[in-house]
């Protein structure tokens, strides 16, 4: 591995070295070190698993766990929140708000998430468009290539020049989702400056990503680290739903808004402007949706060793019932180094025992361990879920539900824990978070330190793939198309009857009911921000969410408790107890509740509990009551249950008390001052050093340089 490794240095320095005087900037090789490089795949593939080992780093730190994942991504919707008061981490919360309606952007600190060069995202992201670049330029420039693009298959080289040209795409998509329109550039060697409308940077990557995609190999069951000839179809469908939408765009004449052949955009708007900006889409949108219809069913078409598994083939275990599709994605992302889940078209590996696992550390459930040999080690969880969203908005009988969202964490001492509504991090407040990663749930776990579990981040899944043509075919009126693919991943969801006339019926459009599924596919993972802001719902579905939360607290305050209208009831108070479920039940960790059961305090709600056996990791049990047994979650008790449950020894725990305790973090803040018609501000500004190395200013209500 060393060796590897040395020549994947060594062969990405020769065609990628960034000046050390402007990060935007590529050095120039000579022909010869392109067709040295390019001589033998040994030295060609190492040179693409250096721009991978860039991109590896952009991912954990910048984009996809931490940094602006953190303070843009991650919360923000009606699904999901920031655990901590509002006031404490403005970094986070401002952003989150739109920058309460566009009045605080002025003064937002635009270092911050986004520090200055070398580490900023933005320059990191750049980094490694210098990578994917000079491996293109390089390739182009072989005496090769214009036989290559002339192939009718893969080979080995034209499949790693399509690595190279789908990482510079996915790149891209990233940076224009963070900063809308930069700047532009794919040639090794030429300087990056000024800014380009996004959306000919949109059409001129898919069309090249088009010529690359008949040129590889789709996705193998061991190389789903890699790039492929199913990510790309995918990646066309991504960026063509993304090109397609709303998006927030400068009105100060600073950028010229064309297509990829240069021809000015018309475009067609909603709400008001705000801070020189408007929201709007492309007049052209229903071509780009086209696109992405018809590249999203060649993922499907191209789908290799990425399946949607739609049954459970695990039985049960000790006892314990899994019989959750769902579920056993995420689940085979815990259970080794070695292997890739099956749904997965790409996942960004994490190696256990090293390096920097985001998913598991900021949107897990949380623990309260220590930073180092603890049971499980600290999970700060700063992804929670909506209150509201969690009682009234998931159906109460899909699978995903508890998948997705935990009442419990681990208190770091192999014991599970309430998590309060009060404002905190890991288990000591926050709320509800997500579940889908839990190192409780790995096969082997790392106790030796925080934030090195090696769980892998899943980027791309098949379940995304068939929401994605079934949003295209609706938004393009093929509604047997839409409602194909929406009855596949909701009938999975609710063990074979998703019921989808009448959840159409509900959702008002068929379009809307499969953006509010893949709402409920993707809760918890920082999806639904963006989703919402491209399909132009965002400000509906943020003022339900709003309005609902309102009603519950008020509910809370008048009542003692709030009843939804899906049944569920939230109550000030619920009663638990810590209990021996080892001994109860024959494991410590549960799954699915069987039907049936859901009036067992161990086993409802599911997915929770501790790893069965934290003593063969060296922790020493001083009490074997390791699980909360929960009643009253769901439903108001009376005043005889309460008596019989003080009797067989539960405790009177705050529950809704909290939020009602903390009712502004709940309602004023929630979107705070957002007066759903103006131009929501979701982007992130440019720092001072990047506006000066780049040649451009701020929009959008930011502050300039040297301001």
């Amino acid at each position: 591995m060393k060796n590897i490794f040395y020549i994947a240095l060594c062969a990405a320095g020769v065609l990628a070295t960034s000046s050390c005087g402007d990060f935007l900037e590529t050095s120039s090789k000579s022909q010869a070190d392109a067709e040295f490089v390019f001589s033998n795949m040994t030295t060609a593939r190492a040179a693409m698993d250096g721009a991978y080992g860039e991109w590896h780093g952009a991912i954990g730190s910048h984009i996809f766990g931490d940094g602006l994942y953190y303070a843009l991504d991650l919360a923000g919707s009606d699904i999901m929140r920031h655990p901590e008061a509002y006031a404490n981490q403005p970094l986070r919360h401002v952003p989150e708000s739109f920058y309460t309606n566009g009045t605080e952007a002025g003064n937002y600190d635009p270092v911050g998430y986004g520090k200055e060069a070398p580490n900023s995202p933005y320059s990191v992201l750049f980094s490694v468009l210098s990578k994917a670049n000079a491996i293109a330029s390089a390739i182009e420039s072989t005496d090769g290539y214009e036989a290559m693009m002339q192939q009718t298959s893969a080979s080995d080289l034209s499949q790693l020049y399509g690595e190279a040209v789908a990482l510079r795409a996915t790149v891209y998509r990233e940076l224009i989702k963070y900063y809308g329109d930069v700047p532009f550039v794919t040639e090794m060697g030429k300087a990056a400056g000024g800014l380009t409308s996004r959306d000919s940077i949109y059409d001129v990557l898919i069309d090249q990503l088009k010529k690359v995609e008949p040129l590889m190999n789709p996705v193998g069951k061991d190389n789903k680290n890699l790039f492929s000839k199913t990510y790309v179809d995918a990646l066309i469908g991504r960026m063509a739903l993304d090109a397609g939408g709303y998006q927030v765009r400068r009105t100060d004449n600073t950028v010229a808004y064309t297509d990829g052949k240069g021809t000015t955009l018309s475009f067609e708007t909603i709400g008001a402007p705000n801070n020189n900006a408007e929201y709007a889409r492309r007049s052209d949108w229903r071509n780009l949706y086209t696109t992405a219809k018809e590249y999203f069913q060649k993922a499907i078409t191209n789908a290799g060793a990425a399946k949607l598994i739609t049954v459970d083939p695990r039985g049960t275990d000790k006892g314990r019932v899994f019989g959750n599709p769902y579920q056993y994605y995420f689940q085979q992302l815990h259970d080794d180094d070695n292997g890739y889940a099956d749904e997965s078209i790409y996942e960004e590996p994490f190696q256990q025992g090293s390096g920097n696992s985001p998913r598991p550390y900021s949107l897990g459930r949380p623990s309260g361990g220590g930073s180092s040999n603890a049971y499980p080690c600290k999970s700060y969880a700063q992804g929670r879920i909506n209150p509201a969203f969690y009682y009234g908005v998931f159906d109460p009988n899909d699978l995903r539900r508890d998948v997705s969202c935990a009442v419990t964490g681990s208190d770091g001492k192999g014991t599970e824990k309430l998590i309060p509504f009060k404002p905190g991090s890991t288990t000591n407040g926050g709320g509800i978070s997500c579940n889908k990663f839990d190192e409780n749930r790995q096969h082997t776990v790392w106790t030796k330190g925080q934030r090195t579990s090696g769980i892998n981040a899943p980027y791309m899944r098949m379940s995304e793939v068939y929401l994605g043509l079934a949003e295209a075919a609706a938004a393009l009126g093929d509604d047997a198309t839409a409602k194909q693919y929406l009855k596949i991943i909701r009938d999975r969801a609710f063990g074979g009857n998703g019921n989808i006339d009448a959840f159409i019926a509900k959702e008002g459009s068929l379009l809307e009911a499969v953006i509010d599924e893949r709402g409920f596919e993707f809760a918890g993972e920082g999806d639904r921000r963006w989703t919402l802001i491209r399909t132009g719902l965002l400000p509906k579905k943020i003022k339900a969410i709003k309005d609902l939360q309102t009603a519950m607290v008020n509910g809370l305050k008048t009542n003692g408790c709030y009843e939804f209208e899906n049944g569920n009831v939230i109550s000030m108070y619920i009663w638990t107890k810590m209990v021996d479920a080892q001994a109860e039940k024959g494991y410590r960790l549960t799954a699915q509740c069987p039907a049936g059961q859901e009036d067992d305090p161990i086993l409802y709600p599911s997915w929770r509990g501790q790893n069965d056996d934290w003593a063969s990791y060296g922790w020493a049990y001083t009490d074997t009551k390791t699980n909360v047994a929960i009643k009253g979650l769901f439903t108001k008790l009376t005043d005889d249950e309460i008596a019989a449950l003080k009797a067989d020894g539960y405790a009177e725990t705050a529950w809704g008390k909290d939020i009602v305790d903390n009712e502004a973090e709940y309602t004023t803040y929630l979107f705070y001052q957002y007066d759903y018609t103006k131009a929501p501000i979701y982007l992130f500004p440019f720092s001072p050093n990047t506006m000066a190395t780049g040649g451009f200013t701020n929009g959008y209500g930011f502050v300039q340089r040297g301001e």
